[in-house]
């Protein structure tokens, strides 16, 4: 990884662009929906045009990169969504004064890579979408795999203020971005151009203080129920801590929460690996436990999803061993 040493600022700087672009898209939600008709075109535009910043920062930072991105140039490419490709255009001109449609769907498409071996980038330019169109918490997060898991991450939360004192469910105007290189601990810094990367340390739970399970807003993401369940054998006194994305693996990482639990809602449904590579990244390298719901680590290796894993365990490495003897209680409990 020596040679790649200054990835993690590509990605810091990639990703850090996206968040203001996304940022510009979240504070004219109004007047995109007047102009493309359709109230969830906001959360298009910016994934569009997050998607395509990104990979034109990677562009010039490195050459050739496989990137696995979420979106597909075809939507734009049809005329009776030319709408929404302009506002895509107007979001990203922000940051890429100069790009042109051709220049714009071209770097989409850089976007349409494969997962291989050799290693790859994966991004989800807008991860939760339905806390972006409230005006609340999403994240731009961006990973690159080599081997079958994550070593380089970039999570941008333009909405999550870095103080604790601030509430999870209000906007900040500043926001954050987390970097990290397998190995080399966390970086925090502001959500804004020029902004410093520094150094972070997980702010440990106090004894007897309530355990902090971090739950989407969205309910059909994890079964809420189970949830609780397994917080309560983990701990008599529990609390949620309410924010969608990869947002809660920030908060979980830097001492804000202590759980993340996503268990599955569907039988067999299988998670992608760009809505986790970057967050679980940044947990782990502060210092939290990343699994799935047996304890296995995530097998990032497999393609597109997550194959070999079930559900999502980021917790304090203190309890982990706990709470995957609390999930098999619940299940054992459930099947009875």
């Amino acid at each position: 990884m020596s040679a790649r040493a200054d990835w993690i600022e590509y990605a810091r700087e990639a990703v850090l662009h996206a968040s203001v672009v996304c940022r510009r898209v979240q504070s004219r939600i109004g007047e995109v929906r007047a102009i493309t008709k359709d109230d969830n075109s906001p959360v298009t535009v910016a994934d569009f045009a997050a998607q395509a910043v990104v990979a034109h920062v990677l562009a010039q930072r490195l050459g050739s990169f496989v990137l696995v991105g979420e979106e597909s140039s075809d939507f734009l490419k049809d005329a009776a969504n030319d709408a929404q490709l302009s506002a895509a255009l107007d979001a990203a001109r922000v940051v890429w004064p100069d790009v042109t449609r051709d220049k714009f769907i071209a770097a989409l498409e850089r976007g349409h890579g494969e997962p291989t071996a050799q290693g790859f980038w994966t991004l989800d330019p807008v991860d939760g979408t339905k806390g972006f169109l409230r005006g609340e918490q999403y994240a731009v997060a961006l990973a690159y795999v080599e081997h079958g898991e994550p070593v380089i991450g970039a999570m941008g939360c333009p909405n999550l203020p870095a103080s604790f004192e601030k509430p999870l469910g209000t906007p900040d105007p500043t926001g954050t971005v987390y970097s990290c290189v397998r190995g080399g601990g966390v970086y925090e810094s502001e959500a804004m151009l020029g902004s410093k990367p520094r150094t972070i340390a997980r702010v440990a739970r106090q004894p007897g203080a309530p355990l902090r399970v971090t739950a989407s807003v969205e309910k059909a993401h994890s079964n809420i129920s189970a949830t609780d369940q397994v917080a309560a054998i983990v701990s008599p006194k529990f609390e949620l801590v309410q924010v969608d994305s990869q947002c809660k693996y920030a908060v979980v990482a830097r001492g804000q929460g202590d759980l993340y639990l996503r268990l599955p809602t569907k039988k067999g449904y299988v998670e992608r690996i760009w809505d986790h590579a970057a967050g679980s990244l940044v947990a782990s390298e502060s210092g939290c436990v990343v699994s799935d719901v047996h304890g296995k680590p995530l097998e990032f290796g497999h393609g597109r999803g997550l194959e070999k894993n079930a559900g999502i365990v980021c917790c304090e490495r203190a309890i982990h061993a706990a709470v995957i003897d609390a999930i098999a209680k619940v299940k054992a409990q459930s099947a009875g």
